[in-house]
């Protein structure tokens, strides 16, 4: 179970990246949120408050092979700009969403660099 300090602390994180980081129409913001098991990523209108695209480890189908989690964060990195592509986006902003850059939030955002996002 995470405690309430290391929560606490991510979420005052998560508000000081959103003071900054601001998704359009022009630009979207990609989400990103890590459970112990899933990573999901969604991109979002802030200006609308609408989801534009999103996709999840959930929904990758593996095939035989098995996957580690940084693995399968960089195939839904890959899904969303696919899908983001087909929606006509191209520039992002990233919000790690309190997250640190590394491990499977960083794979996730080189999986949608791979795909074409730039950001």
């Amino acid at each position: 179970m995470v405690t309430r300090k290391k929560l606490d602390r991510r979420t005052r994180i998560k508000y000081r990246v959103r003071k900054k980081v601001q998704g359009t129409a022009e630009k979207p913001r990609l989400s990103v949120f890590r459970s112990n098991k899933t990573i999901y990523g969604q991109i979002i209108d802030d200006l609308q408050g609408r989801t534009i695209v999103s996709a999840s480890s959930n929904t990758i189908e593996s095939g035989e092979k098995k996957l580690t989690k940084s693995e399968k964060a960089r195939e839904v990195g890959k899904v969303l700009a696919e899908k983001a592509r087909e929606a006509g986006i191209e520039n992002i902003v990233f919000d790690r969403n309190g997250y640190l850059y590394h491990g499977r939030v960083k794979s996730l955002a080189e999986g949608a660099r791979e795909g074409g996002l730039k950001f």
